[in-house]
């Protein structure tokens, strides 16, 4: 994946893979999140693309800085989400929760 290794060189160029911390890159995925959610809101399709773009930066980061890889990430979510069951409600989808 191109963008990945470019966003991690931009990064490193910029220090923050040696400044910050994965706590502080979570926090920043939080404002980005929240930037989202108001363009979202307001409609503005060029926002929105922009905030999954910042989104998606910010979690590469978190990833790399806590010793993952973003793609083993999402693999391992697929292997979970890929088994579940639900339903949708009100436009969410809900998984089925299970008894022990």
């Amino acid at each position: 994946m191109k963008n990945k290794l470019e966003v991690l060189q931009w990064a490193q160029e910029k220090r923050i893979l040696a400044k910050s911390n994965p706590m502080k890159q979570g926090l920043k995925t939080l404002e980005e999140v929240t930037e989202l959610l108001q363009a979202i809101q307001d409609n503005n399709a060029d926002e929105v693309k922009d905030a999954y773009g910042d989104i998606l930066v910010t979690i590469i980061i978190g990833a790399e800085m806590s010793g993952m890889d973003i793609e083993d990430c999402l693999q391992s979510a697929y292997d979970v989400i890929s088994k579940r069951t639900g339903k949708m409600v009100n436009g969410t989808f809900v998984k089925d929760i299970i008894a022990l």
